[in-house]
């Protein structure tokens, strides 16, 4: 299974990572007030969803994407074209991604910021505490590599004791009664296979149209998102946001690009 490939690649991590808190050397939470990631998640005046534009590397099913933009630089394109939350892929051996690319990201467009996201394969509460020590506003937590409704919910609530807040990925309907027993306020369905990387957008519109949002829940629609048609039915069965990632790095300018989908 993918998934325990993931696993197995962030067994380095979390040596170093119970190295350094048996030495009670974890690196301190970050101070100060973090951009609200949640509040962020809302349509525009026009309908659209909200964009959460990705910081990208390499993936298991391109290989590189692109390497010669680093996440300083997309991240000031992302934010001028309009994006409203950025996501950034921390994963090395797969996505090519680093810890360090949040705190880049955030230096480079200041205190005013777009929220960040940070993108990994989170499965353990030390994982969570290396996040706080960033300037990631929130987490992803993924019901299959953690399928347990209390550590779902335990990790939820220790991204929140740091001020940052857990987005909950799920695939399908299975999954999505776990996030919510687990009391997950954001959700995000992603519409990719993990096995077979195929992507069926229109899966994802159907589990919301079954399962529609209950209170306060956020819903974010990921992956195979790549036109302006795509964020307007997305928009129209419920969601109030969309995680758009390779198709923008492709792009020679993804702010360009993310700006000519919102406009067009």
């Amino acid at each position: 299974m993918l998934l325990e490939r993931f696993r197995t690649a962030k067994r380095e991590e979390l040596e170093a990572l119970r190295s350094l808190a048996a030495r009670h050397a974890l690196p301190a939470p970050r101070e100060g007030v973090r951009p609200d990631f949640r509040a962020a998640l809302r349509r525009d005046a026009s309908g659209l969803p909200a964009v959460i534009a990705e910081y990208k590397r390499a993936s298991p099913s391109r290989g590189v994407i692109r390497e010669d933009m680093d996440a300083a630089e997309a991240a000031r394109r992302y934010a001028d074209g309009g994006a409203a939350a950025l996501s950034i892929l921390t994963e090395e051996r797969y996505f090519k991604g680093s810890l360090t690319y949040l705190d880049e990201a955030a230096a480079a467009l200041g205190e005013h910021r777009p929220p960040l996201l940070r993108k990994d394969f989170i499965f353990d509460p030390l994982q969570v505490t290396a996040t706080a020590a960033t300037a990631a506003s929130a987490l992803l937590l993924i019901v299959r590599l953690t399928p347990e409704a209390g550590l779902l919910r335990d990790l939820r609530e220790q991204a929140e004791s740091f001020g940052m807040q857990a987005v909950v990925e799920v695939f399908d309907a299975e999954d999505l009664e776990l996030a919510r027993r687990s009391g997950a306020r954001v959700i995000q369905v992603n519409a990719r296979d993990l096995e077979t990387f195929a992507v069926d957008v229109n899966a994802g519109l159907e589990l919301i149209r079954r399962y529609p949002p209950l209170g306060e829940e956020r819903w974010i629609a990921a992956s195979g998102l790549s036109r302006t048609k795509h964020l307007r039915a997305a928009a129209e069965v419920g969601y109030d946001a969309v995680l758009i990632g390779t198709a923008l790095m492709e792009q020679g300018d993804p702010g360009a690009a993310l700006r000519a989908l919102l406009r067009a």
